[in-house]
């Protein structure tokens, strides 16, 4: 009677189990950069109370600066992923000449195939990317209908990406979702649109880590030191999957198993391997894998971890060149803002000015442009980026930390900057109201998501403005190139082909 119990209760005990751990812990929410907007937006710091926008204000202007939606695994990481296949067979091999036995060994590893196998380019937009910035561009219209009551114009609504297809294609999608219904084309009354985009020689708004001489040789000598950096937390979690599954697997196994576990965008539901949680995933190419299973929960924190620390330490406040190169954009937005007042103080006919910058490109414009605001530091970093000066690395799981990837620039990351006139408001006249992600976030130097416009300029601009973009990123004693512009203005309907050729570095 007792066994018959135990045999009741353990499986009603593992699916609560279950439950608590699941609820606990969803490992979408811990793929860094390449975490889907979608569960992104499900990382929520309950702690921040977003500001009232007072009676009497009303958006007059808005600024965009997005990553591209979620894309395919780039050429790089497809060979990756080749030759994990081909060593994971050789493993196998190896422990079976040895006649170990292979009951530990998860059934999905033997046989497996690289679902991107043959895939000859890689990096375009996919249909779950295509998805996340046409529902941006329908939300961000529902959620400031008074910013978008103008009858199209490109240069009312000013819509701008790099000359990397997945960038452009994000802009395409952005923009159906935004203009839907206003046009005339087809049963969702579509109309046609202009996406422009500056060459990949000379965009320093949107590409300023290209021309930046300087930060390509820093990131040349720095790659190495994050690698060494990363080294104790994979060669811990190797040794840990060679006693769990008993095979050979190595530091650059270790590696390229979690990156198979981000490309694999799953639903959950519950099983149990050798007393783990396994999440099942049912991937885009409708394959089912079990890579994230591998690992426990605290293996993907530090997994996870290792890639914050090497966007935070190439990308971020871990060099302050990281975001001084990005000035070119800051001015850029605060132009727009001042354009968007001198209209309001001139009254200029509606119509005849702009009211929306919107701008697509990638996580090595995204990460910056953040930091140059000032968000996600840890602690008391402020005076130290306004001073231009680099931070510490985040603090390793498992302490909390501010700097996620996952939060501050997965897939179709976005900051907006909505400047407010706020008529009746005594004190100042216009407001400036930050939104990442679509939720406001407090900007230091102002404690508040809606801030005066004077302080937003004299606090979070102002300090940045002495960095000249050509001093900081020209090697001393050389003159900067001045290649001529070749911005061209595309006019797009639904579609972008994405096979434009791949530059040197694996952009995120």
């Amino acid at each position: 009677m007792k066994r018959a119990i135990h045999f009741v209760l353990l499986p009603f005990l593992s699916l609560l189990l279950y439950s608590y751990a699941h609820e606990a812990f969803d490992v979408r929410q811990h793929f860094s950069t390449v975490t889907r907007y979608g569960a992104a937006k499900g990382i929520a710091d309950n702690s921040i109370i977003a500001s009232n926008i007072p009676d009497g204000c009303t958006p007059i202007h808005i600024n965009l600066v997005a990553r591209h939606g979620t894309r395919s695994p780039t050429k790089k990481r497809i060979k990756e992923l080749d030759n994990l296949e081909a060593h994971l067979e050789v493993l196998l091999r190896d422990a079976q000449e040895l006649k170990l036995s292979l009951q530990k060994v998860p059934s999905w590893i033997q046989g497996w195939k690289s679902p991107w196998k043959g895939k000859l380019k890689g990096g375009e937009l996919i249909s779950k990317g295509e998805e996340e910035l046409y529902d941006l561009g329908i939300r961000i219209r529902e959620k400031f209908p008074d910013l978008f009551n103008e009858e199209y114009h490109p240069d009312v609504y000013v819509i701008r990406a790099t000359q990397i297809p997945r960038a452009s294609a994000s802009a395409v999608a952005f923009g159906m979702g935004l203009f839907i219904g206003t046009g005339s084309l087809g049963p969702g009354r579509h109309r046609a649109f202009a996406v422009t985009s500056e060459s990949r020689a000379s965009d320093l708004l949107l590409r300023f880590y290209e021309s930046c001489e300087n930060y390509k040789d820093f990131r040349k000598k720095q790659e190495p030191d994050v690698g060494k950096r990363k080294e104790p937390i994979l060669d811990e979690i190797t040794s840990s999957l060679v006693s769990r599954y008993m095979l050979n697997f190595t530091r650059q196994d270790t590696s390229s198993l979690w990156f198979l576990c981000k490309q694999m965008r799953f639903t959950s539901f519950c099983n149990y391997h050798a007393g783990f949680p396994i999440w099942q995933e049912a991937s885009l190419l409708d394959i089912t894998d079990q890579a994230c299973s591998l690992f426990t929960p605290s293996e993907i924190s530090l997994l996870e971890w290792t890639d914050d620390l090497e966007l935070f330490m190439l990308k971020g406040y871990g060099k302050s060149l990281n975001y001084q190169m990005g000035v070119p954009l800051l001015q850029d937005v605060l132009e727009a803002m001042e354009q968007a007042i001198k209209a309001q103080e001139e009254k200029h006919a509606p119509g005849s000015y702009e009211k929306a910058r919107l701008r697509f490109a990638h996580a090595e414009t995204v990460v910056p442009f953040s930091c140059l605001l000032g968000l996600f530091r840890e602690g008391s970093g402020f005076q130290q980026i306004q001073e231009e000066k680099s931070l510490e690395p985040p603090p390793k799981p498992p302490q909390q930390r501010n700097w996620r990837g996952s939060v501050v620039a997965p897939f179709a990351g976005n900051n907006m900057l909505v400047l407010y006139n706020c008529q009746a408001n005594s004190s100042s006249k216009y407001f400036v109201q930050v939104l990442h992600n679509e939720d406001p976030i407090p900007l230091p130097g102002c404690d508040s998501d809606f801030c005066p416009f004077e302080l937003f300029k004299e606090n979070i601009v102002d300090p940045h403005l002495k960095s000249n973009y050509n001093q900081v990123c020209m090697v001393k004693g050389e003159t900067p190139e001045r290649k001529p512009s070749m911005a061209s203005k595309l006019f797009w309907l639904f579609s972008l082909g994405n096979d434009g050729k791949q530059t040197h570095k694996d952009e995120l």
